[in-house]
């Protein structure tokens, strides 16, 4: 387990850090009202909600996931989540790609985790 943001905690489950050549899928725990802010990926995502409940944006439209259901975010789409439940948000995602790499908005260069080489935690 790793911080990866005040109440959000992921685990990485699979990355080009332990061998993977084209996929990244990790776990989150996000704290009541978390998540992650505005950003997009070079690759598709599909976010599957394990424990809680989520608002997600994917562009300009907004669903709410619950357990058991998924949403597919296109490459480029900028999309963003938040936990809406009372509990913890229990989440997996997928990326097609082995490293994670993410633009927010507001910054000019992209966030590169777990990289080929890169010991993984926990």
């Amino acid at each position: 387990m790793e911080k990866w943001r005040a109440g959000v905690e992921s685990r990485m489950l699979l990355s080009a850090a332990n061998g993977s050549l084209s996929l990244c899928l990790f776990e989150q725990w996000v704290a009541p009202g978390g998540g992650a802010p505005s950003h997009w990926h070079t690759v598709e995502e599909v976010l599957s909600i394990i424990e809680g409940t989520a608002e997600c944006w994917v562009g300009d439209d907004r669903v709410e996931l619950s357990v058991g259901q998924s949403v597919i975010v296109p490459a480029l789409a900028k999309h963003r989540f938040r936990n809406a439940g009372a509990t913890t948000l229990h989440l997996r995602a997928l990326l097609a790609a082995p490293v994670f790499e993410a633009t927010f908005e507001g910054s000019d260069s992209p966030v590169r985790r777990w990289l080929p080489g890169a010991e993984l935690q926990g």
